[in-house]
């Protein structure tokens, strides 16, 4: 059976963060339009180690400087941030949101980007410029990024592969968001309340655990 084409990342967010997302686009930490009142979610830890640890031996660049996006959904990182657990903040499933863009989009645009096989700080993961993102099936296989579990004991990799992630240099316009994916309708209406078009907006409890 041929594999199926990756064609979406998605960023994940806490839902307060959706106004400040909508007027300014999705930015980094130490953008001039940094969301002075972000809401952060996710292992603090790993976020630090990304801040200090380089994107490649032969970049000078942290992995803390990009914006991540996943190319699936159901991430290990999002099981953790939904039960508590390694010292994670719980945040209940309709306070989460995913941010969707297009692949294609950052292709035609020449976003300045990279992208990896697998989990960013594992030391197996391979790193891959933004003109490789035009051929990502050759590095990055949909049934990996899209499976719902990762706990094969014939295939202790897939966790890694599975958190494969696309990692943008600089802010993100708003225009390039495609839509977003919600737990329920109840986090439906709360985007609809913030002034997101109703055509933007999926409820997708299966992206969620």
């Amino acid at each position: 059976m041929e594999e199926k084409k990756l064609n979406f990342a998605f960023r994940l967010v806490h839902i307060n963060n959706i106004p400040h997302i909508l007027k300014n686009g999705i930015v980094k930490a130490d953008s001039p339009n940094a969301n002075p009142n972000y809401v952060p979610i996710g292992d603090q830890l790993v976020i630090e180690k990304r801040k200090n640890r380089g994107l490649s031996s032969s970049s000078w660049q942290n992995i803390g400087d990009f914006i991540p996006f996943y190319f699936g959904p159901r991430s290990p990182m999002l099981y953790v941030i939904q039960h508590g657990y390694n010292g994670v903040r719980r945040i209940e499933a309709e306070d989460i949101v995913y941010c969707v863009i297009r692949l294609d989009d950052i292709i035609k645009d020449r976003i300045d980007c990279y992208f990896t096989d697998g989990h960013v700080l594992n030391s197996l993961t391979q790193v891959f410029p933004a003109e490789c993102l035009n051929r990502i099936e050759s590095f990055v296989k949909y049934s990996d990024v899209y499976a719902r579990r990762w706990d094969d004991e014939e295939d202790l990799d897939l966790k890694r592969r599975k958190e494969a992630e696309l990692l943008l240099k600089n802010d993100l316009q708003v225009q390039y968001i495609k839509g977003f994916v919600v737990y329920n309708e109840e986090a439906k209406q709360r985007l609809f309340s913030m002034g997101v078009d109703e055509k933007m907006v999926a409820v997708r409890p299966t992206f969620y655990f």
